[in-house]
Parts: C-alpha cells; sequence; structure tokens
C-alpha cells in the first residue's frame, strides 16, 4: 500500500500536469516535479498536525474556513498553503450547549471548541457562499 503522503504527493503532480519527461526536457522553464513532491509533501505534514481533541484556534493557524453549508460545529476548512487541500472537521463546543432549547445545533463559533472529528485531507475546487 502506497504511504498516505506520497499517493497525495503523486495526485498534485499528475494534476498540474508534470511528466518526467517533460520536466527534464524544459529544465530551465518550470519548476522540477522534485520541488512540487517537496511542497505537496510540506503542505500535508503540517495538516497532518491537527488532530482530534485540539481547538478550533489550533486549526486556525493551519486551515482557513471554507464556504458552502455548515454550522457552528461542522464545517469544512481549506488549507492555508493551498485552498483545493481540504478537510471536515466536527467540534464539541465549549462553554455552551451543543444545541439550543430546540435541540437545533447552533451557528456560535468559539475559538475554544474542541476538535471531535477530523477527516483525511482530500482535493476539491473551492466553495463561494
Amino acid at each position: 500500500m502506497i504511504r498516505r503522503p506520497l499517493a497525495f504527493a503523486l495526485l498534485a503532480i499528475i494534476l498540474c500536469g508534470s511528466s518526467s519527461m517533460r520536466m527534464a526536457q524544459s529544465a530551465g522553464q518550470e519548476p522540477c516535479a522534485q520541488d512540487r513532491t517537496v511542497w505537496v509533501a510540506h503542505a500535508l505534514i503540517k495538516m497532518e498536525t491537527i488532530k482530534p481533541g485540539m481547538t478550533r484556534q489550533d486549526l486556525l493557524e493551519v486551515f482557513a474556513k471554507e464556504g458552502g453549508l455548515s454550522t457552528g460545529l461542522q464545517r469544512t476548512f481549506a488549507s492555508q498553503d493551498c485552498p483545493y487541500f481540504k478537510v471536515d472537521v466536527t467540534f464539541n463546543a465549549i462553554a455552551r450547549p451543543n444545541r439550543d432549547a430546540d435541540g437545533r445545533v447552533t451557528l456560535v463559533e468559539d475559538n475554544r471548541d474542541i476538535i471531535a472529528k477530523i477527516s483525511r485531507p482530500y482535493l476539491q475546487f473551492g466553495v463561494l457562499d
């Protein structure tokens, strides 16, 4: 089984339209595939530092809010390094209930909220509201 960082790096290289032969022929015109692989690996390592149990504030040092449907306790975030790298995150509320008196999830977000679950990074175009 290919290790996840390597597979992610290879996918990014393919999506960028790189090929080793073309890169060898035009080495002076565009960065080499190895530089792209290193950059993707660095971005992936940075994204994988965020784990359940950390706070929303910790998450916002690596990711930015993404558009689309969300609540105060569930949202998609995009990497600050590349907005096409995404994760879906579920939080546990801190200093307030997870739901209001009618059982609805509130839209309130607090930087102290705790990450309950974070997806594996994935690729997706941006979502605008």
